[in-house]
C-alpha cells in the first residue's frame, strides 16, 4: 500500500510517500479501505514533534472508509461497512488499522468524504459547545478561526442551541464563510494592528461593554491574551489548540484580575474516554449531516502524494474548512 510517512521531527519537507506492507488486523482492529483521511493540526504537531513521536511514522489519525477485514475480538463490525474514526494513528495510507472501539458507522445518507471531515473537528466543536462550556440562549460566543473547520462546524452548533457567536477570521472571504455558518458579528483580526489591545476592545462594543460568556480559542499563543480580555467577570476561556504556538507559562493572578475567570485547556480524548460518548457525539455530528442540519465544508482535498502540500496550507492559514487527503 501507499502511505504517508514523517521521516523525522520536522517541518512539511519531512513528509514522504512510501510503499509498504499490507497490514493484517490484529485482535480489536479492523482493516478499512481509506477513502479520504481528515487533516488536522495535531497531524503538524505530531510531525513537527511538538508532541513526542517515533519517526518515521505513518501520520495522521483520522479518516473514513469501508472495512476489508476484522481481527479477533471484534464485534458489531463486518467486511463491507462503511465506517468513520477520529484516532487511528497511520491514517494517511490506502488502508488503515481502526480500533473497533473508536470506529462509527457512517448513515447510508452521507458520502464517505464528508464522513472523513467530521469524527475529529465535528466531535471536538460538539464537546466545545455541548459539554466543556455548555452554550445555552442567551449567551455571547467569541470563537477564533471562524472559517476554519472547527469554527464552521462550532458555529452551527452554538447558534442552533440559541448563543451569539462572533468570530474573528483574517479576510473578507473568510468573513463571509463564517457568516453563512451562522455568525452573528465577524472581526478581521488581521487588519488589526495591536490585536491584543483592539480585539477586546471591539468586543466589548459587540457586547455593551460586558465581554462575552466564553472564548473558545484553538490558536493559541497569538490569541490567548486578547482571548482573556474579552471576556466578562466569570467567564470562561476554552484554549482548545495551539495553531500559532503553544501559550507560554502566565501567572493565574491574571484570572483573578480579569473577573474571577475559568480558564480550561481541553482534549478530544478525554471527551471521548467511553465507547458511549463517542456514540452519543459522532452520532449527533454525522447524523445532523446526513440530515442537512449541518453544512460540512471541505474546502481543499489533495492527494495522498501531496500531503506536504497540504500540511504547508493548513499551517500557512491559506484554508477553509475541512482538508482532506484522498489515498
Amino acid at each position: 500500500m501507499r502511505a504517508v510517512v514523517a521521516r523525522a521531527a520536522g517541518g512539511p519537507e519531512v513528509l514522504e510517500s512510501v510503499d509498504l506492507p499490507d497490514p493484517e488486523p490484529g485482535p480489536g482492529r479492523l482493516l478499512v479501505r481509506v477513502e479520504a483521511a481528515g487533516i488536522n493540526f495535531i497531524d503538524t504537531y505530531r510531525r513537527a514533534g511538538v508532541y513526542p513521536m517515533e519517526y518515521p511514522h505513518v501520520v495522521g489519525v483520522e479518516g473514513a472508509g469501508v472495512v476489508v477485514d476484522v481481527g479477533a475480538e471484534v464485534r458489531g463490525f463486518a467486511a463491507g461497512d462503511r465506517v468513520a474514526w477520529h484516532d487511528a494513528a497511520g491514517s494517511y495510507a490506502e488502508l488503515a488499522l481502526v480500533p473497533a472501539a473508536g470506529a462509527v458507522r457512517v448513515p447510508d445518507a452521507l458520502d464517505l468524504e464528508t464522513a472523513a471531515a467530521l469524527p475529529l473537528q465535528g466531535m471536538t466543536a460538539h464537546y466545545l459547545v455541548a459539554s466543556t462550556f455548555e452554550v445555552g440562549p442567551g449567551h455571547d460566543v467569541l470563537l477564533h478561526a471562524g472559517a476554519g473547520g472547527v469554527g464552521l462546524l462550532a458555529t452551527q452548533l452554538a447558534t442552533a442551541r440559541g448563543g451569539r457567536v462572533v468570530t474573528t477570521v483574517s479576510s473578507p472571504e473568510k468573513a463571509a464563510l463564517s457568516r453563512e455558518a451562522g455568525a452573528a458579528h465577524t472581526i478581521d483580526y488581521a487588519a488589526m494592528d495591536d490585536l491584543t489591545a483592539e480585539l477586546p476592545a471591539a468586543v466589548r462594543r459587540l457586547t455593551d461593554g460586558a465581554g462575552v460568556h466564553v472564548v473558545y480559542d484553538g490558536v493559541g499563543r497569538a490569541t490567548f491574551d486578547a482571548s482573556l480580555d474579552s471576556l466578562r467577570p466569570r467567564g470562561t476561556l476554552v484554549l482548545f489548540g495551539g495553531a500559532s504556538g503553544q501559550v507560554p507559562p502566565f501567572d493565574p493572578q491574571r484570572l483573578n484580575t480579569g473577573g474571577s475567570l475559568y480558564l480550561t485547556r481541553p482534549t478530544l480524548a478525554h471527551y471521548t474516554a467511553t465507547r458511549s460518548e463517542i456514540e452519543w457525539r459522532a452520532g449527533e455530528v454525522l447524523g445532523l449531516a446526513a440530515d442537512g442540519d449541518l453544512d460540512v465544508r471541505v474546502g481543499a482535498a489533495y492527494p495522498l502524494a501531496e500531503a506536504a502540500a497540504a500540511h504547508t496550507a493548513l499551517e500557512g492559514r491559506a484554508t477553509t474548512g475541512k482538508v482532506l487527503l484522498l489515498p
